[in-house]
């Protein structure tokens, strides 16, 4: 896991051959001003999902792992907190080979962080993460799904 500002997003393409992409596309659009939806970059391998979710409690966020891509997640409209246990420490769970997801119900977090608004937490397939949490409303954000 990786949580920093957008200005120092550039210092982790070497990370993976996609980053550079993130980086060139996050310059050449304004998350702020776009509409929710999906936005291929690079076809399956890179794509943004710009979505608005509910916020949830601690206890209410579920704990996911990817296998195939990695995720790049920007709050846009408010702070997000991210639980985060890694996967060594996460139980067996059923993996959704299409979505490429496994959820893990009623699992609390080892520990939490928060991304202001231009900020980033990159989570890679190791890494057990909890989105969504704030203390009301809804989040504005930016899933940037990356081939891990």
């Amino acid at each position: 896991m990786v949580i920093d500002t957008l200005e120092q997003l550039k210092a982790y393409a070497n990370l993976n051959p996609l980053f550079g992409e993130v980086v060139a596309f996050l310059e050449s659009h304004d998350l702020n001003t776009m509409e929710c939806g999906k936005y291929p970059i690079k076809g399956d391998d890179l794509f943004l999902n710009l979505t608005v979710a509910k916020a949830k409690m601690p206890d209410e966020a579920v704990m996911e792992t990817h296998r195939k891509m990695i995720d790049i997640q920007i709050p846009i409209s408010t702070a997000e907190t991210y639980g985060y246990t890694p996967l060594c420490r996460l139980p067996e769970g059923n993996y959704n080979d299409e979505k490429d997801i496994t959820k893990y119900a009623d699992l609390a977090a080892d520990s939490y962080v928060t991304c202001q608004p231009g900020m980033f937490a990159i989570f890679f397939p190791q890494d057990g993460h909890a989105p969504c949490i704030a203390a009301e409303g809804e989040i504005k954000k930016a899933i940037f799904k990356v081939k891990a």
